[in-house]
């Protein structure tokens, strides 16, 4: 694969699935108790212009349990591209560590890391992008239903990175996905026509439109996101008078297969995009959605960095 992770449109369908073989294995070594120290000797720079609970324990601990470390580097710190340029940021950086994971406001600034950087550079969420959300969200699903090809997934509320990711990840392994957002919340054309041209070499489809209850229907997996992100705080009011049609509640949730999983990456708004019943419910994977995000993100940083 390339030297970097920045969106899941940049993999291979193979390469995608060999990121969650060795995820898999990985994850069955730690339950196991014996993760070997493949990475040991190795540094991973963690640039942070958010924070983030999952992103950065995830990553900090998955490297300890593979015998390397991580450094975290907050937003006062680095101040990436104010302080210093980006470019620069990536020069020096790149000399000392072994990889960087960036978790930015605008994709930008991780291609411009990405193209400075002589290590791998994986991008831990930007404006466009969530791929390390969405490589623990196929896991999830692989682990709960078996299968990946012929799923539908079904997406309610805003068009957003995660969305994207999904898009992307799901359509080069063969998933189906219906998504539902409010006019004017859709996810960008670009993406969308991307996942289409994915989706019609795995024979996978897409949808994209503003019925909450079409997509749905028959869903195998139910899936939420926050109404308003993170630098997205100006809009709340408008997006509160907005979204309130696209809950997943109990009735909404009824529309799907009676298996189907709910899913969310979390942190929540309870009350807002999830009903309280539905998050705490018997068919939600929440927090195995959160756990897997280290098992993949190990299982990347294996290939990225121990080329295993």
């Amino acid at each position: 694969m390339e030297k970097d992770l920045l969106t899941l449109a940049d993999l291979s369908s193979d390469e995608l699935w060999h990121i969650l073989n060795v995820a898999q294995e990985l994850k069955e070594e730690w339950l196991e108790g014996s993760n070997q120290p493949i990475l040991m000797g190795k540094t991973l720079g963690m640039l942070f212009q958010k924070p983030s609970l999952r992103t950065r324990v995830s990553f900090e601990v998955g490297m300890l349990q593979l015998g390397g470390e991580a450094l975290y580097l907050s937003p006062d710190e680095i101040k990436l591209g104010q302080r210093e340029s980006v470019e620069d940021v990536a020069r020096v950086l790149s000399r000392y560590v072994d990889c960087i994971m960036a978790r930015v406001f605008a994709h930008r600034d991780v291609e411009t890391l990405a193209a400075y950087s002589r290590v791998p550079v994986v991008n831990g969420l930007s404006d466009r992008c969530h791929p390390c959300q969405a490589l623990g969200d196929l896991l999830t699903i692989l682990e709960k239903k078996s299968v990946l090809r012929g799923l539908k997934l079904a997406w309610v509320g805003d068009g957003n990175n995660v969305l994207n990711s999904l898009l992307f990840g799901a359509s080069k392994v063969g998933m189906d996905v219906h998504a539902a957002t409010p006019p004017g919340y859709e996810p960008a054309i670009d993406v969308v026509e991307q996942a289409f041209r994915f989706a019609a070499e795995t024979g996978s489809t897409i949808e994209v439109g503003n019925d909450a209850h079409a997509a749905v229907e028959g869903a195998d997996i139910v899936y939420t996101d926050v109404w308003t992100s993170m630098g997205q705080e100006s809009e709340t009011e408008q997006r509160l008078k907005v979204f309130p049609p696209y809950q997943l509640s109990s009735a909404l949730l009824s529309r799907a297969d009676p298996e189907a999983i709910v899913m969310h990456c979390l942190p929540a708004h309870r009350g807002q995009e999830i009903a309280d019943e539905v998050a705490d419910g018997p068919q939600s994977v929440i927090f195995d959605q959160a756990e897997n995000r280290m098992h993949t993100q190990k299982g990347l940083l294996a290939v990225l960095i121990a080329k295993r």
